[in-house]
């Protein structure tokens, strides 16, 4: 949850730089760097037993989700760019 909120954050702060495109991908840059420690953090719930194999499929395909967003937003940053 607590990479959920950073990774939204990142992509606020990444929205109001959208000027400077290199700050715009450094921010979604971030942002996909969150979500991928996520899912190690996900890894590790399910190896400890901490969530079911059900619910791990249905956070990584999320986290999954939300990485291709933000890789497909780094290739196209020049048309969300001012």
């Amino acid at each position: 949850m607590v990479a959920r909120i950073q990774s939204l954050t990142s992509i606020q702060l990444g929205e109001r730089k959208r000027r400077y495109k290199a700050a715009f991908i450094a921010k979604l840059s971030d942002s996909e760097t969150e979500a991928s420690e996520m899912q190690c953090w996900l890894d590790f719930s399910l190896k400890a037993k901490f969530m079911t194999q059900t619910m791990y499929v249905d956070f990584d395909q999320r986290y999954e989700k939300i990485i291709a967003q933000l890789v497909t937003m780094i290739d196209g940053a020049s048309g969300w760019c001012r």
